[in-house]
């Protein structure tokens, strides 16, 4: 109650909770009948299962061939829950990404993009499941190749209205529903190239897997003008700079997942010591502390007493020529008697030998005493008879 007599109440309004958005229950795109098959036209002799089309036909008729699909995925419409997310499965369905799955949330396979942070069982398969094969076909179309990670299609058979620039952002506008696209230097920023007056354009994602997506997914589609789009695969780029940037970026990818699958206190302790051998400065987190500025200042500094120390040194260096006398000559030992020194030395050392093991010293020999004669013997005169 307030002084005036008043009473006064306090409302307490609730707060809202930020809500997480929960994948529905996958729609089905289309129904039984819906989807009118077509069969392609026969313009050759025999068909071609590798290529999917007839072989022996007039390549003229090539672009007449070509069919619209009758339907296109929606991503936000028709991305939900399916069966694959209870029982494990890591693919993504085929008849999905060209929106022509009847099956909705009964489906065995994944109804949503595939998801680059979460590894596929098998890298020699796609994105659907579809086994790899070692080369890319002549057309550089089909599953592609397990031997090079290709991020970049082929888009052909554009029409293209206005400049190059505007194209771009026509192929962008329906290209990024299926997967975040590359971002570059260009003028625009992202990772689109259109060839005008060619009616072509390349496109590069971030991942591998978004362009096997995109490239099911707007197979034969159109973008503004009603044409049927041409979408294969690239070729590698031959720029030498897209080469070292490409070979920089897998060795970044396969050092992160090393480091992931490796103890963080291993990691640490093995930076710790490296920085203690090459003498940097780590901080709290473990990374190397740059002073790039202390560094000048210390390397001025060096060049500023490089030559004061030179002279020290050359001081100290004549200094000690004449104040420590050369050392004395050591005398050759003089010799004793008929032995050398040495002789004499090797001797002492022998005796101590015996000495140690207990064995006493040799004894002389003494000469016999010869025996005088009152006379003179036979052998004083060199004579061999007594008479």
């Amino acid at each position: 109650m307030s002084l005036n007599g008043t009473e006064t109440a306090v409302v307490l309004v609730p707060t809202k909770k930020a809500k997480t958005k929960k994948l529905k229950p996958a729609r089905k795109q289309v129904k039984p009948g819906d989807v009118e098959r077509k069969e392609t036209p026969q313009t050759g002799k025999e068909y071609n299962i590798w290529y999917n089309k007839w072989a022996g036909g007039d390549r003229e008729d090539s672009y007449s061939n070509k069919i619209k699909s009758q339907t296109r995925c929606n991503v936000k419409l028709d991305s939900g829950l399916t069966r694959a997310n209870t029982t494990g499965m890591k693919y993504c369905c085929l008849f999905f990404s060209r929106g022509c799955c009847p099956y909705g949330w009964e489906c065995e396979y994944l109804h949503t993009l595939p998801d680059p942070s979460t590894a596929l069982p098998d890298s020699s398969k796609d994105c659907f499941a579809r086994d790899k094969f070692a080369d890319y076909r002549d057309d550089m179309g089909g599953v592609g190749s397990f031997n090079r990670q290709n991020r970049t299609l082929y888009v052909g058979r554009i029409k293209e209205t206005g400049t190059g620039l505007e194209t771009e952002e026509v192929v962008r506008r329906h290209f990024k529903e299926f997967g975040e696209i590359e971002h570059d230097d260009s003028e625009t920023g992202w990772a689109v190239k259109v060839l005008q007056y060619r009616s072509v354009a390349f496109v590069t994602y971030k991942s591998e897997l978004h362009a096997q997506f995109a490239k099911e997914a707007m197979a034969c589609q159109s973008l503004d003008n009603d044409e049927i789009l041409n979408v294969r695969w690239a070729t590698e780029d031959p720029n030498p700079v897209s080469k070292v940037n490409e070979k920089r970026r897998l060795e970044e990818m396969g050092q992160a997942v090393i480091r992931e699958k490796m103890d963080p206190k291993v990691v640490d302790a093995m930076r710790t010591i490296r920085a203690l051998e090459d003498g940097d400065v780590l901080d709290a987190d473990g990374n190397l502390i740059e002073n790039s500025t202390m560094d000048a200042d210390e390397e001025e500094e060096e060049e500023d007493e490089g030559v004061d120390r030179g002279t020290k040194r050359r001081k100290l260096d004549v200094y000690e020529e004449i104040s420590t006398p050369p050392p004395p000559e050591e005398e050759p030992p003089k010799s004793i008697g008929l032995l050398s020194a040495d002789t004499m030395d090797s001797l002492k050392y022998f005796s101590e030998i015996r000495k140690r093991n207990g064995i006493p010293p040799p004894t002389a020999l003494r000469a016999a005493p010869q025996k005088t004669s009152a006379g003179l013997g036979l052998g004083d005169y060199g004579s061999d008879e007594d008479n």
